[in-house]
């Protein structure tokens, strides 16, 4: 794993305080190996310690949860996540468990909760920056040359066409847009 010692120490930490952590010491490897693994995408790319340890709490939750359900520890209720050798009051007397069989399919989530609000937090300061950017020279027409673009899907040729300006310039146009977005995250 490619993280520095310091964020290491602060996973650890998070998961110790973490309160489904007591009574479950003996995962604490599997809760750490699920937390660096989906820590790793965003690690490198929030800069704030605050949003960063916000960021990691969340993902040592959901880490911690994975690997509960995945050991037979835990299983999802009406009311939540109960330890899987309770059982409710309720369940027992309205139920008759011992000839109910349940089987689960297995299935691969393609993007991880902790990239999503990533990406969400990534785009949200795209817009922000674009919208700025447009604010500063409306004369260039940044956003509508993004909206089509981007948003419509059109070509550059067609673009020229729409606004009345040359290919050219449509094409330094959004060079520059896309520049200065780069410059952002830098």
């Amino acid at each position: 794993m490619d993280l520095a010692q310091d964020k290491l120490e602060l996973i650890e930490k998070i998961i110790r305080n973490d309160k489904k952590f007591s009574n479950n010491e003996d995962l604490f490897d599997d809760f750490f190996n699920e937390t660096c693994k989906r820590s790793l995408g965003i690690v490198n790319i929030v800069t704030s310690d605050v949003a960063l340890e916000a960021y990691l709490k969340k993902i040592a939750t959901t880490s911690i949860l994975n690997v509960l359900k995945d050991s037979g520890r835990l299983r999802r209720t009406r009311t939540g996540y109960t330890q899987s050798n309770e059982v409710s009051v309720d369940d027992i007397v309205s139920n008759n468990y011992a000839e109910v069989k349940i089987s689960y399919n297995n299935f691969n989530i393609e993007i991880s909760p902790e990239e999503i609000a990533v990406k969400k937090d990534t785009i949200k300061h795209i817009a922000s920056l674009i919208y700025k950017i447009d604010e500063e020279d409306p004369n260039k027409k940044y956003l509508q040359i993004y909206k089509l673009r981007y948003d419509n899907g059109m070509t550059q040729k067609e673009i020229s066409e729409e606004l009345g300006l040359s290919q050219s310039e449509v094409s330094k146009r959004l060079f520059k847009l896309m520049k200065k977005v780069k410059e952002s995250f830098n």
